[in-house]
């Protein structure tokens, strides 16, 4: 079934049209230029991205071969999903904004806020430690009555050499056990409960020509670099999205099969993405209007420094 969808995904790419002129703040739609562009200033703003050219075979003539996908690696996922699931107190608050358009959500709003006054100390510790405090006694008057320690004289101490194979050595618990001894091996690959387990991703960006945006891949390992399946994948997505905009496809410039963030809706978040930045971005150009006049003179920067750009 995946083969069969991949292949409907490649001819339908293969007879999309390629996208000319930008429709960025139009639509959130670029074209390959305009990816070019946005990945050029990703990887000198973030030098652990790279470009990379794939696969001879399944090179796009639309993009340079130097410049076919990008890629950054060894990015870390500390806990499974499972491990963040939400709970009772871990409800959910939609904050509305004063125009009543846009909204956003306010996360973990069932939580009580805690103050450091708050934090109870443990239990029986304050009343242990001036418990001791309170035992020791400084007698000094008492010390000069003690016994004397009977120190020996150097010279009745014996040589080692003197005593020869007579010694016998005891087991100190202190040194390292042998591995020999132990039954165990010395390299032991299993996990320990004082080392953090950590999985990693290689994350990809490639270039949509059907959608006309850029798609994301990912590809993980386990702990001891080994590739992660299919369904340890998926424990590493909400099961919102798993198996439904979060699937198992074909990189389009490699051959090997990776999860995939479907692109359909990518412009239109994009779009408000836009749409907002713009909406700042020409607040701080209408105050800076104001700071420099409408002199003829005037040094105000150019009003289409207010756009977002596709490489910002």
């Amino acid at each position: 079934m995946n083969s069969v969808q991949s292949l409907f995904f490649g001819i339908r790419e293969y007879l999309s049209p390629v996208l000319k002129n930008s429709k960025f703040k139009e639509t959130g739609c670029i074209t390959p230029e305009e990816f070019i562009a946005a990945g050029d200033f990703l990887v000198y703003k973030c030098p652990t991205w790279k470009w990379e050219s794939g696969e001879v075979s399944k090179r796009r003539d639309y993009l340079p071969i130097e410049k076919q996908f990008l890629i950054t690696k060894n990015v870390p996922c500390l806990r499974r999903v499972k491990q963040m699931e939400y709970t009772d107190e871990d409800a959910e608050t939609q904050i509305e904004t004063e125009n009543g358009e846009d909204a956003w959500v306010a996360t973990h709003s069932g939580r009580a806020t805690t103050n450091i006054e708050e934090i109870a100390q443990i239990e029986g510790e304050e009343d242990e430690i001036s418990k001791t405090i309170s035992n020791i006694v400084l007698d000094d008057a008492n010390a000069n009555d003690k016994e004397e320690v009977d120190v020996p004289d150097i010279n009745d101490i014996p040589d080692m050499d003197d005593i020869g194979d007579g010694v016998a050595e005891e087991d100190d618990p202190a040194t390292l056990a042998d591995a020999s001894n132990t039954g165990t091996s010395a390299h032991d690959d299993g996990p320990s409960d004082k080392i953090l387990q950590v999985r990693t991703y290689d994350v990809f960006i490639t270039y949509d020509k059907y959608y006309q945006t850029p798609r994301m891949w990912l590809f993980g390992y386990d702990e001891h670099r080994r590739p992660l399946t299919s369904i340890q994948t998926f424990e590493d997505i909400s099961q919102d999205y798993a198996k439904k905009t979060v699937t198992i496809e074909t990189h389009p410039h490699l051959n090997m099969s990776l999860a995939s963030i479907h692109p359909c809706r990518h412009a239109q978040v994009m779009k408000k993405i836009i749409e907002k930045m713009n909406e700042e971005s020409i607040k701080k150009f209408e105050l800076l209007q104001q700071q420099f006049g409408n002199a003829a003179d005037s040094n105000a920067p150019p009003a289409e420094q207010a756009q977002v750009r596709v490489d910002q």
